[in-house]
């Protein structure tokens, strides 16, 4: 049938699901304790909003269930894939995923610090950063006294590692 011969009420337009924090294919979703507790509370937290949705059949109910069972299916698949990294058993001496690193450009005099997280529990105004930034990825296996180069588009960066530690 041509579109021409449907009704324009019955045309529901896909909703926008937006979409989670980029993991690279083939990466293996490392997160923290607390990244799984933010993920488990994130489901909570969509399974309470599914129970707000009205009862009663309409266009809206539709499009806000497709929007919620589509967040839901992703993270689903992020809880179900995320691997928990305790840092107990490992040299803390060593920049290594969980890390709280402090650190400075060679070009600053400013002490900056973060520390290195999954990629859905990364906040930048929190000072947590995605394990696969490339910030991240130039300290990995660095440890404090040592420096890192931060490759960027218009040259390179030194950094001056200071501290590592795994505390909270």
């Amino acid at each position: 049938m041509s579109r021409a011969f449907v009704k324009e009420d019955d045309q529901e337009e896909n909703p926008i699901i937006p979409q989670r924090s980029f993991l690279p294919d083939g990466v293996t979703n490392y997160v923290t304790p607390t990244g799984l507790v933010q993920l488990q509370n994130e489901k909570t937290a969509l399974d309470e909003e599914r129970k707000d949705i009205p009862i009663e059949e309409s266009p809206e109910r539709r499009a806000a269930l497709k929007v919620l069972n589509g967040k839901l299916n992703m993270l689903l698949e992020r809880i179900n894939s995320a691997e928990v990294i305790e840092h107990s058993d490992m040299d803390t001496t060593e920049i290594r995923f969980g890390a709280n690193v402090t650190f400075q450009f060679s070009n600053e005099n400013k002490n900056r610090k973060f520390q290195i997280v999954g990629v859905d529990e990364a906040n930048i105004k929190a000072r947590k950063i995605a394990f696969t930034s490339p910030i991240a990825k130039a300290m990995l296996g660095r440890k404090a006294g040592d420096n890192a180069e931060l490759k960027l588009e218009n040259g390179t960066k030194e950094i001056a590692i200071l501290k590592v530690d795994y505390k909270g």
